[in-house]
């Protein structure tokens, strides 16, 4: 039998390493091996819907979790994972988008037009001001928003982006979820259409107007 001082002294061992994970590198992964990217909605419960804990309970955590607008493809989702999956010992690759999302709700044109009637010149911006270098050609900035028709066709396209990237090492597991907002279930990014009737997954609900920039459709 295990005495007491020994399940604490191994304890704060352990304890000890989680606090210092990024100083070992590699060996220091989190408890999955995972990289989690995800959309930044409060409506999509990243520990519900992959049945994880990314920073819970205290000493361990499943996975770095990256949240922005839609879970898709950006340089800064990119400089993450190339960071996790080279350096900090990540393995898996996991995305999850959702139905009902915000990025579904408008024509990404549309938003640039309402940029411009409050004086601003997307044409004219530096998206990163310590970073100058980093720019979008005269005409990108719609596309540069990353507005979907529809969500499974996104997430299939966002895992065929990281899968074939060549800052994500080949031997690392992708796969792409779709968390369905209204039935609080997760499935797999699909075209059928029977699977997808109980869920608001593409832009239509939404009443938007002409397809989105080129980036996804």
């Amino acid at each position: 039998m295990t005495t007491v001082k020994e399940q604490l002294t191994a304890h704060i061992a352990e304890y000890d390493h989680w606090t210092t994970r990024r100083r070992h590198g590699p060996a220091g992964c989190n408890d999955r091996k995972l990289w989690v990217l995800a959309c930044m909605d409060e409506r999509l419960p990243v520990d519900e819907a992959l049945g994880i804990h990314v920073d819970t309970p205290a000493g361990h955590g499943d996975a770095h979790c990256f949240r922005n607008a839609g879970g898709i493809v950006t340089d800064d989702a990119i400089r993450s994972a190339m960071l996790t999956c080279n350096f900090f010992g990540t393995q898996e690759i996991v995305i999850v988008q959702h139905t009902q999302c915000g990025m579904l709700s408008a024509n990404a044109a549309d938003l640039e037009k309402m940029l411009r009637d409050k004086g601003i010149d997307p044409d004219d911006i530096v998206l990163d001001p310590t970073l100058p270098e980093l720019k979008l050609e005269k005409g990108a900035f719609a596309k540069w928003i990353g507005m979907m028709d529809d969500v499974d066709e996104t997430c299939m396209k966002t895992i065929e982006v990281f899968k074939n990237h060549p800052l994500i090492p080949k031997d690392v597991v992708v796969s792409g979820w779709v968390w369905e907002v209204e039935t609080r279930r997760l499935r797999a990014p699909t075209r059928d259409p029977e699977k997808r009737a109980r869920t608001d997954s593409t832009s239509a609900p939404f009443g938007v107007k002409g397809k989105q920039p080129a980036r996804w459709s």
